[in-house]
């Protein structure tokens, strides 16, 4: 990271420097909360966590070398430098605020509903064809997560591009106070966290959060094929840029080819030209991520071929539409998160594949008092989309099982000569389900993997990709 210096540390966050004085203009090389990833001179910043208490290793973090610590309680004569703060989270948070406004880089922000990070994998594509680029990696979008973010941007990057997760309002308010974005990139407005944020307006006013410490005179890029966001207006006065199907979006796409689980060609139109690209990734979802990625390379300067050429070399990551083509089964993992949108989508990508499909799908959470009826309705989309076998786990996907399993009743019933081939199953554990997995899934099925995170649905990804 670029040099920060002990004294400056202490007056971004308030705190008051412990310590010899003539350290105190020592310069950190780098700030971490994780006891495991300290180097030489970093800055340790003791977050008290659900488990563990980082206070607890400040001793053995300054014996491998830190530099100081960031610490909530009085450390007396400790004999090392350390900064006393009333708030350890909130330093962080601090801090990493005065890093970013020290830094000559273009931020791009990216937020919605569903699509986050691979829009945020798509726009990094495309800006690393001219740009050294630095990208929100993993989970790493809260306000634990951003921050570490920030501090990872080293002299070299031109442009980070920074995903950013809330489930409240008032979280993107101070991510964006820390982010400073000159691009805002919206991909959409769902239902995700409208348990916490009541309707999908309450969903707008906080996502759109985002843009009350952006850049002036910046640009805002919305989806104009979402009824929420078509029509925004924001307050600072831009105008926002649209990308979509709809032609009336200056950014959209014409002559687009289903190339099944091999991805998509795509014709995509600007305000000034057009060109055709391939989207390597498959599902219509991922024809807005593109468009999204064309918006921002057009406004940050790139030419067509640098765009085509980033979207053409965009690949999938764990647990993010990744096809895994074991000795058994082709596996479609999807299973970092869900919601409602996002779960039909991928069911959308397994109906392309040419084989027998299975669908193994767990809880979503935070999804409010309708929950019940949203798990229902994914089940309506798998009998719909002609899923062969369907294989529900947890105690809210008995609602997916049951969805699905009255829409293929009916559609029977309307067809006597039609007789429904879904197989439907529904466990209440993984374990269950692996005690069962033999006797319902074949050897070639296509199987997608998905559930909201907190299912731990990885295990099922590693052994099914795994099974000989």
């Amino acid at each position: 990271m670029k040099h920060m210096s002990l004294q400056e540390i202490a007056a971004a966050c308030g705190g008051i420097y412990h310590g010899d004085p003539a350290a105190a203009v020592r310069e950190v090389s780098s700030v971490v909360i994780d006891s495991r990833k300290v180097e030489k001179d970093s800055l340790f910043i003791a977050i008290k966590g659900a488990r563990v208490d980082g206070h607890t290793f400040i001793p053995q973090v300054m014996e491998k070398g830190a530099l100081c610590a960031v610490s909530e309680q009085d450390l007396g004569d400790a004999g090392y430098p350390y900064i006393r703060v009333s708030s350890c989270e909130q330093a962080l948070k601090d801090i990493a605020e005065h890093y970013r406004r020290s830094l000559d880089i273009k931020v791009v922000g990216i937020s919605g509903s569903v699509g986050k990070t691979s829009t945020k994998e798509m726009i990094a594509s495309v800006l690393s064809q001219k740009y050294s680029v630095l990208k929100t990696e993993g989970n790493f979008n809260n306000e634990i997560g951003l921050p570490l973010t920030v501090f990872n941007i080293r002299e070299e990057h031109e442009i980070a591009v920074l995903e950013m997760g809330i489930s409240n309002f008032g979280e993107m308010t101070r991510l964006a106070k820390i982010a400073r974005p000159d691009i805002c990139v919206f991909t959409n407005i769902g239902v995700a966290h409208i348990e916490s944020l009541g309707s999908r307006d309450g969903i707008l006013k906080a996502k759109t959060e985002m843009i009350d410490y952006m850049d002036p005179e910046g640009t805002i890029i919305v989806n104009g094929d979402d009824d929420k966001l078509r029509g925004f207006t924001p307050q600072n006065g831009l105008t926002p840029v649209c990308f979509g199907l709809d032609r009336s979006c200056p950014f959209h796409a014409e002559q687009v080819t289903n190339r099944g689980l091999k991805g998509t060609d795509v014709h995509i139109v600007t305000p000034v030209s057009s060109f055709d690209t391939h989207i390597s990734i498959p599902g219509r979802h991922m024809v807005y991520n593109a468009l999204a990625a064309v918006a921002v390379g057009y406004a940050l300067g790139l030419t067509d071929e640098e765009i085509a050429q980033g979207i053409a070399s965009n690949v999938p990551i764990a647990g993010r539409n990744n096809l895994i083509e074991g000795k058994c089964y082709t596996v479609i993992d999807d299973c970092y998160n869900a919601n409602p949108a996002s779960m039909k989508s991928s069911l959308d990508v397994l109906a392309y594949a040419d084989t027998r499909t299975a669908a193994v799908l767990g809880d979503m959470f935070e999804l409010g008092a309708d929950e019940k009826k949203m798990h229902y309705n994914v089940g309506v989309h798998a009998a719909e989309k002609g899923i062969d076998v369907l294989i529900c786990i947890g105690d809210l996907s008995s609602e997916i099982a049951r969805g699905a399993r009255e829409t293929a009743n009916s559609t029977e019933a309307e067809n006597e000569a039609q007789t429904s081939s879904m197989e439907i199953h529904h466990y209440k554990t993984k374990a269950e389900f692996f005690e069962n997995a033999d006797s319902v899934l074949r050897e070639g099925d296509t199987i997608l993997v998905k559930a909201s995170h907190g299912m731990e649905f990885p295990e099922i990804v590693e052994r099914l990709s795994k099974k000989e």
